[in-house]
């Protein structure tokens, strides 16, 4: 056993020192921290994909600044890994790392097993869980072809994603589509809060999980705007109901109460979180509800802490909004963040927001699939004839096209709905 272990330290040592070299193979590789024996290794695979996550550089003195050196072997160490790299055997001796972390987890579990005394079910439920995370992932496309060859000779569904019951909006996107990031900005007061409701409480009709991450309002403040909206209450009058709610607004709160029921959102209202902990809140309550395809919704983006606080505000938002996205493509769902608008909305003439707005937008523009930005004019403009109007400018697009659509907002129940103009088309 010892001198497997000396074996496997070498290859991991090895690994290392190639990922010096070539830094793209430390996101490519199928190693995580947990998978090497040595705690030293980990720990420096452990660095490596922090620097790799700030878009830094990843050698022996970048390293060094991300811990203390004996966490790392110490200097000397970190130099001559180096000396162990090899491209070429690079692949087999990730397989060797690998195939030995998975024996280690077999024996581990298999005491676990023994101590807590599983049945022969539960240990090959585990068994197969382990073999899953370790088999490589089918890339060949041979099999989408077979799928695809029928389609112009067969009737299929049509693709739509989480739809909105907004026609004009559902027409342009064609919902919101599964690994998709769509950011939905604007400035305050225009509406962003309950949109993302009004998307949840559709979703969740129509069979979806939504989740929303609230890290600005409170739990009992945003279910309040959500029962407004469901039972078109006025919000003024939802602070006190018994006083101001008519007889008629009485009898229907209970059936309203039972039709957000049934929309089944899951609501987080921690502040200050980070993507890790929101993906991680979030895994658990896909996993909770298996039958249910989740919708992910975020408010919003800029006050989502970043693990780096070194970073600047356009750094962060960037590496935010990455996150984000590789959020949607793990969870194969959509995610829908909101994002505030910069005041230099406020001085110009014509107030639609264009892209360049996007408070220290980093790579927002680049990692979107969808950017919508939302316009009141009779916000700005009291004697406009657009009242109670919402614009929805799409502006980014990256699957269909870009325009304008229109949609109902009362603000003070925060219900959106079709425009008779869209109903009748």
């Amino acid at each position: 056993m010892a001198y497997q272990n000396i074996s496997i330290e070498l290859a991991e040592k090895s690994l290392l020192g190639t990922m010096l070299h070539e830094n793209y193979l430390i996101a490519d590789s199928n190693l995580e921290a947990a998978h090497f024996i040595s705690q030293v290794h980990q720990n420096i695979f452990t660095s490596m994909l922090q620097l790799v996550s700030e878009r830094k550089a990843v050698d022996y003195i970048t390293l060094l600044t991300t811990r203390e050196p004996i966490e790392l072997g110490g200097a000397n160490y970190l130099a001559e890994l180096g000396s162990f790299a090899s491209a070429t055997k690079f692949e087999e001796y990730e397989t060797i790392v690998l195939e030995n972390w998975r024996e280690r987890s077999k024996r581990q579990m298999m005491e676990q097993a023994q101590q807590e005394d599983w049945g022969i079910a539960e240990i090959q439920q585990a068994l197969d869980k382990l073999m899953m995370q370790y088999t490589t992932t089918n890339t060949s496309i041979k099999a989408d072809l077979m799928q695809m060859a029928k389609r112009p000779f067969e009737q299929e569904n049509s693709k739509t994603g989480v739809l909105t019951g907004l026609l004009d909006l559902d027409k342009l996107l064609n919902g919101f589509q599964d690994a998709e990031l769509t950011i939905i900005a604007a400035r305050p007061s225009m509406g962003k809060t309950d949109t993302m409701n009004h998307i949840a409480l559709k979703a969740g009709w129509d069979g979806y999980l939504p989740i929303i991450f609230s890290l600005e309002m409170s739990r009992t403040t945003l279910i309040d705007r959500l029962i407004a909206a469901t039972g078109n209450f006025n919000r003024l009058k939802m602070r006190n109901p018994y006083e101001y709610f008519t007889d008629g607004q009485k009898e229907k709160w209970m059936s309203t109460l039972g039709m957000l029921d049934n929309a089944n959102i899951e609501i987080d209202d921690r502040a200050g979180m980070t993507v890790p902990q929101i993906r991680a809140t979030a895994r658990k309550i896909i996993k909770a509800n298996p039958d249910k395809k989740p919708v992910i919704l975020i408010d919003y983006l800029q006050i989502i802490r970043v693990s780096n606080p070194r970073d600047n505000q356009t750094q962060a938002i960037g590496q935010i909004s990455w996150d984000l996205k590789q959020m949607a493509k793990e969870f194969n769902c959509p995610v829908i963040c909101l994002a505030q608008l910069n005041r230099s909305v406020e001085q110009r003439q014509d107030k639609r927001p264009v892209m360049s707005d996007l408070r220290d937008s980093g790579n927002i523009e680049q990692d979107a699939d969808v950017i919508a930005f939302l316009y009141r004019d009779d916000y700005y403009a009291k004697e406009s004839e657009r009242q109670n109007m919402l614009e929805f400018i799409i502006a980014k697009h990256r699957n269909g096209p870009t325009g304008t659509v229109f949609a109902s907002y009362v603000k003070d129940t925060g219900r959106l709905s079709n425009i008779a103009w869209s109903v009748a088309r």
